[in-house]
């Protein structure tokens, strides 16, 4: 009889759990420390998503670290650092060197474009467009420069930018004219550094990703879609550019050929706190949660989040597949 009991409110208990739940098992919320490397371009939108993420999730603490998409990959595969998602600023150097070691998937999240930016007070910036600025650069008093290639891909994109350039505005020898004006001391880890120079007056002009230039306020010129890798329609005309950096292990290196600008996104192998990850990625990934909040942010969302094939679908944790779609390569 005491048994009975007992039993009927713990089954009236389960039923209303069962309800307010919308008939899905109770699950507990994430909690603890969540670890992301991203590249420096996504510091603004990730800051953002960040505080709307442990809004909804108040017992997890996202602490992210951002740095050049390679220096990212080198904290995990070289210090071997605990992390639990990396975002690059190139989906390629995911797949280069994480997969298969270090994580099994790569979804790509985001897009952008190449511009070069400025402030009033620099040098001509009355006088620059798109179709005299590789002249300006030239100019012995221009102070320009650009990320580091072994470290930041806005850095190598940046080389493949003025390649392309040679190309595009049939001036030939243009690519090492322009480099025989930037000394190295205007080469700077991450693109991001270089806005303080801007600011500052130390540097007229700096590259950078569109959605960084808008994020800081800053002026900028728009290049002809045939050299700002912001258009997946002329990548046989990017793939021309190409561009050696440091490799997947200490003193080798790769080359790499430009490619329409694609972010990429993915969870560690090891990841310290999986459930976290997923929940992040999760709301990351919703066309209503994190990719509106980078789309508010000036960096263009790609809806619906693409991944490879469907062999590399049916590796996403399942609450994240519906999220993703199959491309192809």
């Amino acid at each position: 009889m005491k048994m009975r009991t007992f039993i009927r409110p713990l089954i009236i208990l389960l039923f209303l759990l069962a309800v307010l739940s919308g008939g899905r098992p109770a699950v507990a919320e994430p909690t603890g420390k969540l670890v992301i490397f991203h590249a420096g371009s996504l510091t603004v939108p990730m800051k953002a998503i960040e505080q709307a993420f442990e809004q909804r999730y108040p017992q997890v603490d996202v602490l992210r670290e951002a740095a050049g998409s390679q220096k990212c990959a080198r904290k995990i595969i070289d210090l071997h650092r605990p992390c639990d998602i990396m975002a690059s600023a190139d989906y390629k150097i995911i797949d280069k060197l994480l997969i298969p070691d270090y994580a099994s998937w790569n979804i790509r999240f985001a897009a952008n474009r190449m511009v070069l930016c400025y402030t009033d007070q620099s040098s001509f910036a009355d006088e620059i467009k798109a179709d005299n600025w590789y002249r300006i650069l030239q100019r012995p008093q221009v102070v320009w420069g650009h990320a580091d290639p072994n470290v930041d891909p806005c850095g190598y994109r940046t080389l493949m930018v003025l390649q392309l350039a040679e190309k595009f505005y049939r001036r030939p020898g243009l690519y090492r004219q322009l480099l025989a004006n930037r000394p190295a001391a205007n080469i700077r880890p991450k693109s991001v550094e270089l806005i303080s120079l801007l600011q500052t007056g130390t540097m007229d002009y700096a590259w950078e990703y569109r959605s960084v230039a808008v994020q800081h306020h800053l002026r900028y010129l728009e290049l002809p879609p045939q050299i700002n890798l912001g258009d997946y329609r002329y990548n046989d005309l990017y793939r021309q550019a190409k561009v050696r950096v440091s490799g997947k292990k200490p003193g080798t290196t790769m080359e790499i050929s430009g490619k329409s600008i694609t972010y990429g996104i993915t969870m560690l192998k090891e990841a310290p706190n999986r459930e976290a990850a997923e929940a992040f990625l999760a709301f990351l990934l919703a066309k209503n949660g994190g990719l509106q909040i980078l789309a508010a942010q000036g960096q263009p969302p790609i809806i619906p989040p693409r991944i490879g094939n469907r062999a590399a679908l049916d590796q996403l944790p399942p609450r994240l597949r519906p999220l993703v779609t199959a491309a192809g390569n």
